[in-house]
């Protein structure tokens, strides 16, 4: 069948893997694909279990007035789940153990060319742990796919009121707040401005750079915290002298950090105030902004692959899996970011 997705160019070509089978990610890919704003020229391939996706299509079809993808039309890397669809909300050790297969199975197509970039819906760490697969989360797995572990979190939304883009990178990602201060080192925070940096690079040919204080208030002197006064504001002198392109702010109070951000997503006379990209030194510290801000349209995107990967900010919505309620709003943003930067 010749359907608007059929395409033979790798080069217009995204590879979806589809998460967790029991959560909301064959959902929001099929509304995300019957979307009227989804990019007509590219074609998409999903890996996943087509009965799987048939089931869900169905169940949209009888619960919701909104479009959605025929699986007919859609070309599938089908990947069976062993006993047949899983019942939505239903995670476990079998669901973790085939999304872990799913984007396994994805990042192998990308590597041989058969896609121009990567978008994967969410996975639940959880079940990849009831599996066996003791993985922080998926940037970690594609790190170790890559053969590399330079990979880090980079979050990224237009502004759909003023066409501002928020850029906000994690310097360190899924674990405790207990060991984010050992995990912060300077080779780290060199790594990850390098990183933002780069990626700014591409919407800015001077960057200018926020980095946000470890501590409250930016330990006000060594009196809330030293890590600032000891080793953040001299590793942040070092890189600017180092990068004289660039303008590079910080360590700055956490709690206005992002204060410009807000002021440039929502009113387009004050696009001066935000900065190309801001630099979080823990994952809340950084990602209470990004979905306060921009919840449907943040993306999540790893850099230091030699790929461009793409994700939702969402989870798995396992209490509103096969309900027909969640929104495919975040991942059409994937799947735009990964046709605009892939």
């Amino acid at each position: 069948m010749t359907t608007p997705f059929d395409c033979h160019d790798a080069n217009q070509r995204l590879v979806i893997a589809l998460g967790d089978p029991a959560g909301i990610g064959m959902e929001v890919t099929l509304k995300a694909l019957a979307d009227p704003q989804r990019p007509a020229h590219i074609s998409p391939l999903l890996v996943g279990c087509r009965a799987s996706l048939e089931r869900t299509a169905q169940l949209l079809r009888e619960r919701t007035q909104a479009p959605v993808a025929d699986p007919d039309d859609l070309e599938v890397d089908d990947q069976p789940i062993p006993g047949g669809p899983l019942e939505p909300g239903t995670a476990g050790s079998i669901s973790g153990a085939v999304s872990f297969q799913w984007l396994t199975r994805a990042v192998q197509l990308v590597q041989q060319g058969q896609g121009r970039a990567l978008v994967t819906a969410p996975i639940a760490k959880h079940a990849w742990h009831a599996a066996g697969h003791r993985y922080p989360g998926q940037t970690e797995r594609l790190a170790e796919l890559d053969g590399g572990q330079q990979a880090s979190m980079l979050f990224t939304a237009l502004s759909p009121q003023t066409g501002w883009r928020l850029n906000t990178l994690l310097a360190t990602t899924h674990i405790p707040l207990s060991s984010v201060p050992t995990a912060l080192t300077p080779e780290r925070l060199e790594r990850r401005l390098n990183q933002l940096e780069n990626f700014c690079r591409r919407f800015s040919q001077r960057p200018r750079l926020r980095v946000a204080g470890l501590n409250p208030h930016a330990g006000e002197a060594g009196q809330l915290g030293t890590e600032e006064q000891r080793w953040i504001s001299a590793c942040l002198q070092r890189f600017q002298q180092l990068q004289s392109n660039l303008q590079l702010e910080g360590p700055v109070p956490p709690d206005t950090c992002w204060l410009g951000a807000a002021q440039a997503w929502n009113d387009s006379k004050h696009l001066d105030e935000g900065c190309d990209g801001y630099l979080a030194l823990y994952h809340d510290q950084g990602l209470i902004p990004v979905k306060l801000l921009a919840f449907d349209q943040a993306v999540n995107t790893t850099l230091g692959l030699p790929f461009l990967r793409t994700s939702p900010d969402h989870g798995t919505g396992f209490d509103r899996a096969g309900q027909g309620s969640a929104r495919g709003a975040s991942m059409l943003a994937a799947i735009d970011t990964a046709v605009e930067l892939g």
